[in-house]
Formats: C-alpha cells, structure tokens, sequence
C-alpha cells in the first residue's frame, strides 16, 4: 500500500505540473486558435488524472480532506466549461445533472467532516473555497432560466467558458503553490485564486471590446 500510495502522489504531482503548464499555453495563445484549443483537451485531459489520483489519495489513503474541495472545483469547473463550450446552450443534459449533484454530494461530505473535526485550516481558503464551488453550481442549476435567444445574442456562454476554465487554472495553481509553500499559507493559497479573477476579469473585458470575432475567425480555420 505504501508503494501505491506513493506512485498515486508522484502520478498526481507530474500531471498536475503538466496541467499547470498546458493551462499556461491555453491562457497566453490566441483564443480559438489551434494552440490553444491542443492544450485546452490536453489541459482537460491532465486534470482528469488529477482528479482521479486526488480522490483515490483522499478516500483510499486518507489523504487532506480539503484537497478534495480543491480536486472537485477545479474538474467540475473544467468540466462545466468544457460542455458550455461545445454546446453554446443554456440547456442543462442529464451528464451535467449527474456530475453536479454528485458534486453537491461531496461537498455536502467535506462541510460535515469539516464541523466534526473543528476549524484547522485558514477560515477564508475554506469559506473561499466552498463558497466558489456552489456558486458555479448554483448558477448552472438557474441558468436556464435566462432566455436562450439572449443566452447567445450576448455570448454569455464564452463568458461562462472564460470563468469557469481561467477557475479550473486557479484552483489548481492554489493547491500546487499552498502545497509547496505550506510555510506562506494562507498566502500562498488565495493569491492564485484573486490571480485567476483579475485573469478572468481582463479576458471578459478583452473579449467584449475586441476580441470575440478574432475568436470566432481563428475557430473557424482551427
């Protein structure tokens, strides 16, 4: 078990790196283009493995419970971002019921473990955490509530992809920089996350002032 347990962490380490790296590309490339979208699936494909050897580092081997709230936003987040990309619909399928009720659920686990066990993190890494990963929850439930032909005459569905992967980046960068500066926590955790939302803010303005047709273009020759 020691050997599994092991090989599970260095597994998540390297591909975390490589998500980390890839979602650098996908941030810094032209969007649309074919760079961005490459490491944009390789990006996805990475935190895929990183959430399945974070789930097994915490449920097989008794790993940090918090890092399961960090492994939950960060794929669902990827997830939602991914699906609202293909779709370009307010329109919630039955995958994306299942993989956010599930969510829910393991949320639902870590705030009950976390009032029996006491407080022993850092209050706003956990209360920014949580209340990051069920806002994007709740928004995904009530979203079909905005009217479709509005959905996409304002492109509120670029918007959502921006936050939710520029998210899926900044989750994972809180918990590589808190993990190997534990010493500058809670610092060394936030900071990635109000990182992301100035990220997140600038590519939101970028793309409502300029850059939404150059998008469009380059996806149409990538």
């Amino acid at each position: 078990m020691e050997l599994l347990h092991k090989s599970n962490i260095i597994l998540h380490v390297i591909t975390g790196a490589i998500a980390l790296i890839l979602g650098v590309f996908a941030l810094l490339t032209v969007k649309g283009g074919t760079i961005h979208n490459t490491s944009g699936r390789l990006f996805l494909g990475f935190v895929s493995v990183v959430i399945l050897t974070g789930l097994i580092g915490v449920f097989a081997f008794g790993r940090n419970v918090f890092l399961l709230v960090i492994t939950v936003l960060s794929g669902y987040v990827s997830f939602s971002g991914y699906r609202v990309l293909k779709s370009k619909k307010n329109t919630l399928k039955k995958l994306d019921i299942l993989v956010a009720i599930s969510s829910i659920l393991v949320l639902a686990y870590f705030l009950y473990y976390f009032k029996s066990i006491g407080m022993i993190w850092s209050p706003i890494i956990i209360y920014s955490t949580v209340g990051a990963l069920f806002l994007v929850l709740f928004y995904d439930f009530i979203k079909f509530l905005i009217p479709a032909e509005k959905y996409v005459k304002y492109n509120i569905w670029i918007y959502e992809h921006i936050y939710k992967m520029t998210s899926a980046f900044a989750a994972l960068l809180s918990a590589f920089s808190g993990t190997v500066f534990e010493e500058y926590q809670p610092h060394s955790q936030y900071l990635p996350s109000a990182m992301g939302m100035v990220i997140t803010i600038g590519f939101m303005i970028y793309v409502k002032k300029y850059g939404l047709k150059l998008w469009r273009k380059t996806e149409n020759k990538s």
